[in-house]
Order: structure tokens, then C-alpha cells, then sequence
């Protein structure tokens, strides 16, 4: 057995960047929030349109009102999107401040990504 560790200096640098417990539990939390394919879906339809009721976005993701509206609850609630009320409709937008890398760069780096064949000769 290798003692560890190999690389002290590094393994230090690492410990010194990473988020704490608490953050990285809320940074999972976030993400799994995102990992549905209906609220994933949703963020990028207010991406592109920047405001849409529940119904237009219903139609625009092809699933039924309940589901967006559901979707929009969870993430209103994760604070990632924001609601405007005008007369009786409701019309969600993304939150204020809602990173434009994440939406622009790496969520759609992740789906291709995710599309690239699994190496397994590599080391894990």
C-alpha cells in the first residue's frame, strides 16, 4: 500500500478551496433539484423566453400544467426562479442573479458530455 499522502502540498490546496460540508450539501441539493428532466427544461425555456405563465410553458415543454406547474413550484421555492403576478396569471422568469455561465456554458457542456463514449481504461 501507497502512504498517504502522495502529494501533501496538493491534497492541501484541495482541502483549502473545497466548499464546506454544509455548502456542498446545499450545492446537492441544488443540483438534484436541476437533475429532473421537467425543471431542468423549464430553466432553459425561461432562459430563452425570459418570462412565460404556467400554460405557455406547458405547451412549450410539452408535458401537462400540473407537471410545469410543479416543477415551477420546486423551484420557486430553491429560490432559482421568481414569480410576477398580472391580474389573474402568474408569469415566472429566473431569479435575479441566476448565472448566466451556468445557463450559457455549463449545463449544455454537461449534456454533451454526458453524450461522449466512457473511458474505461482510465484510472479512477
Amino acid at each position: 500500500m501507497t502512504p498517504h499522502p502522495v502529494d501533501p502540498e496538493r491534497v492541501a490546496r484541495a482541502r483549502d478551496r473545497l466548499p464546506s460540508a454544509e455548502e456542498g450539501d446545499r450545492l446537492a441539493s441544488v443540483l438534484t433539484l436541476m437533475a429532473d428532466p421537467t425543471r431542468a427544461r423549464l430553466l432553459y425555456a425561461l432562459d430563452v423566453a425570459e418570462e412565460l405563465c404556467v400554460g405557455d410553458l406547458a405547451m412549450a415543454l410539452g408535458v401537462s400544467e400540473d407537471a410545469a406547474s410543479y416543477g415551477l413550484r420546486v423551484l420557486r421555492t430553491a429560490g432559482l426562479v421568481t414569480p410576477r403576478r398580472q391580474g389573474r396569471m402568474v408569469f415566472y422568469r429566473l431569479a435575479e442573479g441566476f448565472p448566466e455561465p451556468l445557463r450559457e456554458h455549463c449545463l449544455r457542456q454537461l449534456i454533451e458530455m454526458s453524450r461522449r463514449p466512457i473511458d474505461d481504461d482510465q484510472d479512477d
